[in-house]
């Protein structure tokens, strides 16, 4: 009985907790999209011939961790089959906040855009101690002459 009462309420503040960090972290990732809407990121893989560029390779990461109502449904749902649905914003959280954390990097580099972003990711731990890594890459195009002690590629 005694564990039953543990599961229940580790499951409760896993939701309740879960969804307050959640949401936080999407009204950061909101407002930092609107900051850096300025510098775009795209995947095409080549870069504009219309000026000469400084390259820089940039990347941004971030490991998240599932809470533990998530991991538990996500339990669940492997054992029925079908989408898992409580692991999709876990991994949009992960997108969106890598992709940012990339575009700062640029930032520093004075970069103008990012071309050819590529995204990985990969799965940390196992069962209830399920975490994502994301990890956003790309190359930084600065005007020539405009970050100092840059390797050029």
């Amino acid at each position: 009985m005694n564990l039953t009462l543990i599961v229940l309420l580790m499951l409760a503040a896993g939701y309740f907790i879960g969804k307050r960090s959640e949401k936080r972290h999407y009204q950061s990732i909101i407002v930092r999209e609107k900051e850096l809407s300025g510098l775009p990121a795209i995947a095409s893989r080549m870069p504009p011939e219309d000026a000469m560029y400084q390259q820089h390779l940039v990347q941004g990461n971030i490991v998240v961790a599932s809470d533990y109502f998530k991991s538990f449904l996500g339990e669940l749902i492997k054992l029925f089959g079908g989408p898992v649905v409580p692991y999709e914003a876990l991994l949009d959280r992960g997108r969106r906040e890598a992709l940012l954390r990339m575009k700062a990097a640029a930032l520093e580099q004075q970069a103008q855009f990012v071309f050819n972003v590529k995204f990985e990711t990969t799965t940390i731990g196992e069962g209830w101690l399920r975490s994502v890594e994301v990890l956003a890459y790309g190359t930084a195009l600065s005007p020539k002459g405009s970050v100092n002690n840059a390797t050029l590629v």
